[in-house]
């Protein structure tokens, strides 16, 4: 069936000389020079096999043949764009970003609000999930993940080096006269004793790895939870300063040291390389390159 079609260029041009009755207003339209478009109206007449147009000193008129196609022609091109269009506006209108649970809870949504007021025609919405995303088979625009930044066929733009230091609540700080020294921690329950972090925490300061098989309390794996657990005083947690600079500035959580510790990652927004110059997608990387040089506002 589509040898009964002919060239799509062909069908534009009769399209736009139809609708003007004017090979000259049709060619300024498209953007060709008079000629192109009477050849492409040429080719199209020869694969229909009948004169579409009258041609008339200084205008055209259609034919007969040229007023029945015509329509359906200008119907089938209106059908096409508002297609795009619809398409246009639902691919610029909303940004998808996949996240992790806690870095979407504790850094991203607080500070959406400020995104959504600079770009009130963009509406974001948000997906949690640790597994990586195929870009290819799933409708996400952009990702937030820890790693080293390399992933093949996406762009990754750097927003925050992945940092760790011990947290608790005063009151657990009080309740043995305060944190003064890092061995002062190991007074304490320790919350999710099996995080890796705790072993480079502990080495860090020549401590002990035998007190982490002695905690009994529960492992929640995900840092939101922990500092749940933190601020009712069930123990002491590794969290990421940057997460909870709300918490630490109301005084439910304390940081009783200034050094933090990294692991060689860091947090990326990512997003396939063929999609960099999408509108939205450039919006949202500008900004949030820009809010993660900035302290959360309080």
């Amino acid at each position: 069936m589509s040898d009964y079609l002919p060239p799509l260029a062909a069908i534009r041009v009769f399209e736009a000389a139809a609708r003007h009755l004017s090979f000259t207003r049709a060619a300024r339209e498209l953007g060709m020079t008079q000629a192109a478009v009477s050849y492409q109206i040429k080719l199209l007449e020869e694969r229909v096999g009948s004169p579409l147009f009258l041609r008339r000193p200084r205008e055209v008129a259609l034919t007969e043949a040229g007023e029945r196609l015509a329509p359906e022609v200008s119907r089938s091109f209106e059908i096409l764009r508002e297609a795009f269009i619809d398409f246009g506006a639902r691919e610029h209108g909303t940004l998808i970003v996949n996240t992790m649970h806690t870095f979407a809870a504790q850094w991203l949504a607080p500070r959406l609000g400020i995104f959504q007021l600079r770009h009130p025609e963009i509406a974001v919405r948000l997906e949690t999930t640790d597994r990586l995303v195929d870009f290819s088979r799933e409708q996400v625009d952009v990702v937030v993940r820890a790693g080293k930044g390399v992933w093949p066929g996406l762009n990754a733009v750097k927003l925050l080096d992945v940092r760790f230091t011990p947290m608790l609540s005063p009151a657990l700080a009080a309740s043995i006269g305060g944190v003064h020294e890092p061995a002062d921690i190991l007074k304490l329950p320790l919350l999710d004793a099996d995080d890796p972090w705790w072993i480079l925490w502990l080495d860090a300061y020549g401590l002990p790895h035998d007190v982490l098989k002695q905690q009994k309390t529960p492992s929640m794996n995900m840092q939101t939870f922990d500092a749940i657990a933190a601020m009712t005083g069930q123990g002491v947690t590794l969290l990421t300063p940057d997460y909870f600079q709300r918490e630490l500035a109301e005084g439910r959580l304390i940081q009783p040291f200034e050094r933090v510790f990294g692991e060689g990652t860091s947090f990326w927004l990512a997003y396939p390389e063929g999609r960099r110059n999408v509108a939205k997608i450039k919006a949202f990387r500008d900004w949030v390159v820009e809010e993660a040089g900035k302290p959360l506002r309080t």
